[in-house]
């Protein structure tokens, strides 16, 4: 699989010709969703689901196809079977991708803010977007979409997270509120300088791709090995 970040906690994912897209929100630039064949969404905020963007990908594209939770799913009437509603322990297929469902609650922000519903979606057996949750999968995971800024965790919290679902990789997503230096001290702490979380750790520009390998999972992965490729799209 090839997949290229963008804006904030969106991510394209291609594979045969296909193409696969998490999380397309307000923070989005809108060429994610261009050639798409189906949408997934995490939840209902704003920096992950736009219905306006949406809507408007879904009349460009008459045979595009979204799977969300119930709250995005309520809000995309209208567009009739081509949005699916889906939850916890769902499993099907998007464009050629197959796509299982964990997860069911956001991370809590503060007691006093009422939680959202927030599943994650794993690719393939691969890839990982746990949206803004810190759900463990229960099979190996190769590559972890890692969002790692939101008012509801720590960096220290990110760290026994990576360590608990121990994938090969971690690509950060999550990051739009990040500037420069918060991005580095992120990075140190996640990467070589930090206390270990025995995977690589990337933190890709927005529009930056890597081509997602097929090392075993628990393989140290190598920069000469050819399993990982960084490039702009």
């Amino acid at each position: 699989m090839h997949l290229t970040k963008f804006g904030h906690a969106c991510v394209r994912i291609e594979k045969n010709g296909r193409r696969l897209v998490i999380d397309p929100g307000g923070l989005t630039e809108p060429e994610a969703l261009d050639g798409a064949d189906a949408v997934l969404v995490t939840h209902e905020h704003f920096d992950h689901f736009s219905e306006e963007v949406l809507r408007r990908a879904a009349e460009d594209n008459p045979t595009l196809r979204i799977w969300a939770n119930t709250a995005v799913a309520g809000r995309l009437d209208g567009l009739g079977g081509r949005v699916t509603t889906v939850g916890e322990g769902v499993a099907f297929t998007a464009a050629g991708f197959d796509v299982a469902v964990l997860g069911t609650w956001h991370a809590v922000i503060h007691p006093d803010i009422p939680r959202v519903g927030n599943v994650g979606f794993l690719v393939d057996g691969a890839l990982f977007h746990p949206g803004d949750a810190l759900t463990v999968p229960d099979v190996a995971v190769d590559t972890l979409l890692l969002p790692v800024h939101g008012p509801w965790s720590t960096t220290g919290q990110l760290i026994d997270y990576v360590r608990e679902v121990g994938p090969r990789q971690v690509c950060a997503v999550h990051d739009g509120a990040l500037n420069d230096v918060g991005a580095s001290m992120v990075g140190g702490f996640l990467g070589d300088n930090g206390p270990g979380v025995g995977a690589r750790y990337q933190h890709l520009p927005s529009g930056a791709s890597v081509s997602i390998g097929s090392a075993p999972v628990g393989q140290p992965s190598s920069g000469a090995s050819g399993l990982i490729s960084t490039e702009r799209a």
